[in-house]
């Protein structure tokens, strides 16, 4: 059963956990874009990186008939971005959601800058350090149940993989139910079971295998019985080992599934024996008001996946199940293992308990910010009198606009006028917005009205 937001509160500031919250300032455009420091930077790169990055940018150039050359960060504070021509910007993507507590100075940085001076790497999993142990306590106390386990990794892309060497491991099934839309990292195993996009994962298909099923991800509620029915028909064969979920879609759109879709797949698990896996890298730590999105539907998953927000911008993910599940990889006596070199590093746990101690206190606030926020966006677009449309829940919100090439203006224009957006969604028709926790309700007051001019005054 769907439980409700907890009711928006007043958070108490403070000021040392949360200075960011009195820094954020409002777009100062010096140049056009991008500025003379810019472009040369720009033609730097281009000269040394993967042609794959310059590629995408032309691409989206002739789709949306707007220069999409880009701009170079220097700097951030707080919520801001300054880039090396001198403009500041107001970010909305905030490291694609990592930097939950914004730009430093703030508790995560500090924490894992001073962890840096004493200790900047441990011996893995052969000798740990003490922060390992109270960033593993401190994430498996975060699961609803007691005696939960943890394996540590570095990125959103490492917790998945790990969950599908889980699922393997505990179900001796290896056939998986993902679902379209859905955006689980670009490393093999969980490119495998990518559904954003078919172009990302076809070229390598032979080297990925075939134990993936995908069903529909449920948008409204007349688009739900066809998921749970799909889903349904990929158990039929007795060999799904887990069905792989994000709660919300992330780049998939921030897609909100309807009440009833996650306690539908945790009853299809529990009769058939699979595992339930929610992949949280995006929405998890606070992001939706709860420290996981699952929360808001009342139900527990098996698996869970942390990534980006964990670390409050330091690179650090976590694999997060049941004792029982988990406990399959001690069954090997030591053999199968899960790791890496900078796995748990020191200042990566350090930036894990400051974090989670932030977004714990930050919950309330964002809850009433998101409510605040989307209201602000739905009467921008009312008022400009524009085909979109807001969804989302917490700081994580989506704005669905006509098509591809709209989006990819719009994001333009926003960009020119100091704010920093990604586009997303199947069809790349949506802003996805992301921005820190602590971001000031007078940047995303502005944010909303600079989004209703660029609406009003373009043309889809």
């Amino acid at each position: 059963m769907k439980q409700s937001e907890p009711a928006a509160t007043a958070l108490p500031v403070d000021r040392f956990r949360f200075s960011a919250l009195h820094d954020d300032m409002l777009p100062d455009m010096k140049t056009t874009l991008p500025g003379p420091r810019s472009c040369e930077l720009a033609a730097r790169l281009s000269a040394v990186e993967s042609p794959a990055v310059g590629a995408r940018r032309d691409a989206r150039s002739l789709v949306s008939g707007a220069s999409h050359a880009p701009i170079f960060y220097e700097r951030g504070r707080a919520s801001n971005v300054y880039d090396v021509d001198g403009n500041r910007y107001v970010d909305f993507a905030a490291g694609f959601g990592g930097l939950l507590l914004g730009y430093p100075p703030n508790a995560a940085t500090t924490a894992s800058i001073a962890a840096m001076t004493e200790l900047p790497l441990a011996l893995g999993d052969v000798y740990a350090s003490e922060s390992k142990v109270r960033a593993c306590e401190a994430i498996a106390a975060l699961y609803p149940e007691p005696g939960a386990r943890v394996m540590l990794g570095l990125s959103g892309a490492d917790a998945v993989s790990c969950a599908l060497k889980t699922v393997a491991l505990a179900t001796k099934k290896t056939r998986v139910v993902a679902f379209a839309g859905s955006y689980h990292g670009l490393s093999h195993g969980p490119l495998a079971a990518l559904g954003f996009a078919p172009s990302f994962r076809e070229p390598f298909s032979a080297q990925l295998g075939n134990f993936v099923t995908f069903a529909p991800y449920p948008s409204s509620v007349s688009h739900l019985d066809d998921s749970i029915e799909a889903v349904r028909s990929a158990f039929a064969h007795g060999d799904v080992g887990a069905v792989l979920v994000e709660p919300i879609l992330g780049r998939g759109g921030c897609v909100v599934p309807p009440s009833g879709f996650l306690g539908a797949l945790r009853t299809m698990c529990n009769d058939d024996g699979a595992l339930l896996v929610a992949d949280e890298v995006w929405s998890g730590v606070g992001r939706t008001g709860t420290m996981f999105a699952f929360e808001h539907e009342g139900i527990t998953p098996d698996i869970v996946c942390l990534g980006k927000g964990l670390g409050g911008g330091i690179a650090v993910s976590a694999c997060l199940g049941r004792a029982e599940v988990m406990a399959a990889w001690g069954a090997y006596g030591g053999a199968t293992i899960h790791t890496g070199t900078h796995f748990g590093s020191p200042p990566a746990c350090a930036a894990v308990l400051a974090t989670i101690a932030a977004a714990r206190d930050l919950a309330p606030r964002t809850i009433e910010l998101g409510h605040r926020f989307r209201a602000k966006l739905e009467m921008a677009c009312a008022n400009a009198l524009a085909h979109a449309s807001v969804r989302g829940r917490g700081l994580m919100v989506g704005v669905e606009l006509m098509n591809a090439q709209f989006a990819l203006r719009v994001s333009r224009a926003l960009l020119e006028r100091g704010f920093i957006v990604l586009t997303g969604g199947v069809g790349g028709n949506v802003l996805t917005l992301s921005p820190p926790l602590t971001i000031s309700p007078e940047q995303l007051d502005a944010f909303a009205a600079a989004l209703g001019d660029v609406l009003a005054s373009s043309r889809p």
